[in-house]
């Protein structure tokens, strides 16, 4: 057999996003794109800011640009990406240790390879982006999901009962995909003195991923606490897919904060796995536009408009949800908690969602609504034909 027997169980049991893509593609060929409402999966509709298209224009007319560089990236990258963190966060990074990565999926497989020990456990609240699963077994590792408080917020005293010897990390994504729930500074300090305290208890540093891509992705007054500033023994993953607009670039970093333990090896570390997991270094062109695009990102007034319309149409339609306070997408509560019902009954009607077991939390489900303001009009009618058959 020529696929091994772990890579078949994987298939099995791979994204309910990408198989909702897939199916979107073939109704997509048998209806036609405009008679398909399209929401399953996070890929920005948001043009890219002006500003990346004309400083790509000059950074690919330079000279000497496409050579070998340091496995960490261009050391001018590094030093603009850590001063803009500088301020963001609230903690001095230092360029030596930023590494450009291949998106924050890349990030997330170098920090976990270069912590993780056979048998070591991460664990994640629910609802949460499920290929952290596939991360961590590529290391040896496992996940673990933790149960959330109502309102999608971190349960504390979940986290408490399932942190033993064997947990390395524990993978904070705020704001949160699907729910779209940003973390408060309150709950964030609770959970950094929870993993002071088991860190000593248990023997060994418990770290934090920050998986962050969305954190320019929030609406009206909500602010994005810094993780580095609570707790010291961080990594913040991340990516410029969702803020500039660019995911098929797969173009982020992974960047050790300065009071990490053991913050010069675990540097090392990583970058020799940027290097032997196959990455070796970021798209040389796009270190160099990013890191002259620090802090921009796309208007976010525009999906905050596509949320309102969507979460109306859906509210009309009977369905009980909360406004996400962050990212583009919603996360419904499905009728008699039956997710694949939901699911089924929206694509009846050519509209694609996902599951919510896909994150980890059946009972929801996921809307992305980083599409055209003419979809989201366009399918009202879908989801009140869809509305009559779920609710009788």
């Amino acid at each position: 057999m020529a696929v091994s027997k772990k890579i078949q169980e994987m298939q099995a049991s791979s994204s309910f996003i990408r198989k909702m893509f897939e199916t979107g593609a073939a109704l997509k060929s048998e209806f036609g794109a405009e008679n398909v409402y399209d929401f399953s999966i996070g890929n920005p509709s948001a043009l890219p800011p002006a500003e990346f298209t004309n400083i790509l224009l000059e950074e690919a007319a330079r000279e000497n640009m496409h050579g070998y560089m340091p496995n960490a990236g261009y050391p001018e990258v590094r030093s603009q990406v850590a001063a803009y963190l500088t301020d963001e966060q609230n903690v001095k990074f230092r360029p030596e240790n930023i590494l450009m990565t291949s998106g924050a999926g890349g990030a997330l497989n170098v920090a976990l390879k270069t912590i993780l020990n056979p048998g070591d456990k991460v664990l994640a609240s629910k609802p949460c982006f499920m290929e952290y699963q596939f991360y961590c077994d590529n290391h040896g590792g496992g996940l673990e999901l933790v149960d959330c408080l109502p309102g999608f917020d971190l349960n504390i005293e979940a986290f408490e009962s399932v942190i033993d010897e064997k947990t390395a990390a524990v993978i904070v994504n705020s704001p949160n995909n699907p729910s779209g729930k940003v973390y408060s500074e309150k709950k964030l300090k609770e959970l950094a003195e929870l993993l002071e305290r088991k860190s000593v208890e248990m023997g060994r540093r418990i770290y934090i991923l920050c998986d962050e891509p969305y954190r320019k992705i929030i609406y009206g007054q909500v602010e994005v606490p810094s993780i580095p500033e609570l707790y010291p023994h961080t990594m913040i993953c991340t990516s410029y897919s969702k803020d500039l607009s660019i995911p098929g670039e797969r173009i982020g970093f992974l960047a050790i904060a300065p009071g990490l333990e053991d913050r010069d090896h675990i540097t090392s570390g990583a970058v020799l796995c940027n290097r032997i997991l196959g990455y070796v270094n970021a798209s040389s062109l796009m270190q160099r536009v990013v890191g002259r695009l620090q802090g921009m990102a796309v208007d976010v007034a525009q999906y905050q408009k596509k949320r309102d319309l969507l979460g109306q149409i859906l509210t009309d339609c009977g369905f009980d949800l909360e406004l996400p306070e962050g990212t583009f997408y919603l996360f419904p509560r499905a009728p008699l908690g039956d997710d694949m019902m939901v699911v089924n009954y929206l694509q009846e009607q050519n509209i694609l969602a996902v599951p919510g077991r896909g994150f980890g939390m059946p009972g929801y489900f996921r809307l992305s609504y980083c599409v055209n303001d003419d979809m989201i009009l366009r399918s009202e009618k879908a989801f009140k034909r869809a509305a009559q058959n779920i609710f009788g």
